[in-house]
């Protein structure tokens, strides 16, 4: 044990309302963000996190939205704190940063933090990073340096006791493209943290300081402990698995490695990332603290996915092996704009290396990737510039050891977020979404069949600027235990009627679209777990009719043979099959 199990001066009523006070606190927090922000990518789409963290910046609560935030926002509060410190900071005075090699990130995420002071002490922070759509920069084509992805904002005071920083709020209006919805983006965050202090501080004075304080300590410490003991049911061993991503956008065709070591003694878990790629010179590079956010998000799913509030004592059983230099803890200058992409494809390659030891807490791999699509142009009848982004799309997830996978769902990576709704996207933008359906047999076959991924049509009903930059279509998502891989990922694009153009990496980095051309972006399926030939005859036969399985794979993959009109099972013919399938040796998809 730690040593840390102690119950702080605070008895047990209270301290399950104080954990159930900050949860409320962070979940108010995201609700005034929506309800007050400009862009659909915050107010639909939910790209932000916000949360509170105590005055040593160790995070207490994060509002439910981008997972590989865990780690981003408590060291960014670290961070302003370090540059500050706790001398230099005084009530009604807000830190504003973007720096993408502190948050871990790029640089459309703004982060805010408020420092929450009763009377004269400093009893925590509330802070809030949401995504803006523009911070300058290039709109399209592959970017090399950090530079040329738009304005980087050092920690600096947005708000000195109480008094705005004007000066930093005209140089970030003449460095975007749609200064109104920007400031009105900013207006919400300053929202989002003065609820969050606000908020906080009720509890504190209704409850009393240490009460609260010493509360928040406690929950920390069972929090380790739910880690530690779960941590001590996975066998003690050394575990490795690797991957890859297609490439970087600049070499193309060159596959990225991946490569995780996790060693588990005891109650302590090491995951180890120094075998993941090194940086690259295309823009899919993230921050240390994505690094960590990787290993930490992995554990958390592995050892106490459903305790809450989300706080640093789950993970003080873990520790973290991430040298300087990799693709998710990049040093300067390197490329951040599409940081997304490559951690969430590391996540899933430490579910695979553990998959021998805890078959029954891993799922097979994922589509991971967001398959977006961002638009750029001048609306026909209003003449002014606009900025969208087309998802995210979701897709299939990988099955487990008791139940199917997740089909239609978004990426690991995005969590909580939503993709936009269809009436809106057409409604804001020259667009018409034309198909938005299930790929049938996308899902690789299983005991447990993996999800489905989605094919979605866009077409312009102007001229416009597209791009994408999606991953793994030569990766597809991997099947677990005998299971089949999924669909990987796919984009193409229909230009004056043609047959569509087939892009081998999936990656458009700069497309004219006329009026009439359409993007067509397919999302991969999840993969299967155990052998496809024993899942039952009449889940196969369902799924046929449901249109999931065509009829093909489900006598190809699975061994069951159906009427293609009534849906029954043909017996005799399944019996069959399904003894050829199982004495064969262990195939892909579609063998």
């Amino acid at each position: 044990m730690s040593g840390r199990d102690e119950d702080h001066g605070v008895d047990p009523v209270t301290t399950e309302i104080v954990r159930n006070g900050v949860i409320a606190v962070t979940e108010e927090m995201k609700t005034n963000l929506m309800r007050t922000a400009y862009n659909m990518i915050i107010y639909e789409a939910l790209d932000f996190t916000v949360g509170l963290f105590t005055a040593k910046g160790e995070t207490v609560s994060i509002g439910l939205g981008l997972p590989t935030f865990i780690r981003g926002m408590g060291e960014t509060v670290r961070q302003k704190l370090a540059k500050f410190g706790t001398d230099g900071i005084a009530p009604g005075d807000i830190l504003v940063t973007n720096d993408a090699y502190i948050t871990g990130s790029h640089l459309n995420h703004i982060t805010m933090t408020l420092p929450i002071f009763d009377g004269e002490v400093l009893v925590g922070f509330a802070c809030c990073m949401a995504h803006w759509p523009d911070v300058g920069g290039t709109l399209g084509g592959m970017t090399t340096d950090i530079y040329s992805e738009g304005l980087q904002i050092p920690i600096l005071k947005a708000y000195r006791a109480g008094v705005p920083n004007q000066d930093l709020i005209d140089i970030i209006r003449n460095n975007v493209r749609l200064p109104d919805r920007a400031m009105g983006d900013w207006r919400a965050q300053l929202t989002a943290i003065k609820t969050g202090e606000r908020r906080f501080l009720e509890l504190v004075r209704r409850y009393g300081r240490q009460s609260v304080l010493g509360g928040i300590s406690r929950i920390m410490d069972l929090s380790e402990a739910a880690a530690r003991a779960r941590t001590r049911t996975i066998p003690d061993g050394v575990y490795e698995a690797e991957s890859f991503m297609d490439d970087d956008g600049v070499d193309v065709g060159k596959p990225i490695p991946i490569r995780v070591k996790v060693t588990v003694e005891d109650d302590t878990m090491t995951i180890d990332l120094t075998e993941v790629s090194r940086q690259v010179r295309g823009f899919y590079n993230s921050g240390l603290t994505t690094g960590f956010s990787c290993t930490q998000v992995a554990y958390k799913c592995m050892t106490s996915p459903t305790d809450y509030p989300i706080n640093d004592g789950s993970f003080r059983s873990l520790t973290s092996i991430v040298p300087k230099g990799r693709i998710v803890s990049a040093v300067k200058p390197a490329p951040m704009r599409w940081w997304m992409t490559f951690p969430m494809t590391i996540i899933d390659t430490v579910f695979k290396a553990l998959a021998p030891a805890i078959p029954d807490r891993v799922a097979a791999g994922h589509h991971a990737d967001l398959i977006i699509g961002n638009i750029n142009g001048i609306l026909p009848k209003e003449r002014r510039f606009y900025l969208g982004i087309m998802g995210p799309q979701g897709g299939g997830w990988g099955a487990k050891l008791t139940e199917d996978g997740l089909s239609a769902t978004v990426c690991l990576n995005d969590g909580d977020t939503h993709n936009g709704p269809v009436e809106q996207v057409e409604a804001k933008y020259p667009i018409i979404i034309e198909r938005h359906a299930l790929i049938q047999d996308s899902g690789g076959a299983g005991r447990h069949r993996g999800g489905l991924g989605i094919e979605k049509i866009v077409e312009s009903r102007a001229p416009m600027n597209f791009g994408t930059q999606v991953d793994r279509v030569h990766c597809p998502p991997w099947g677990l235990a005998g299971g089949l891989a999924g669909f990987g990922n796919k984009v193409r694009l229909r230009r004056a009627g043609k047959e569509p153009e087939d892009f081998s990496n999936a990656k458009v980095l700069a497309a004219v679209l006329r009026e009439g051309d359409a993007t067509i972006l397919c999302s991969g399926g999840g993969g299967g777990f155990g052998p496809p030939h024993e899942r039952p005859a009449a889940h196969v036969a369902e799924d046929v009719r449901q249109g999931y399985v065509s009829i093909e794979a489900a006598a190809r993959d699975y061994g069951v043979i159906v009427d293609p009109e009534t849906f029954a099972v043909d017996e005799a013919a399944t019996a069959a099959r399904r003894a050829v399938l199982a004495a064969a040796p262990q195939r892909s998809a579609g063998a």
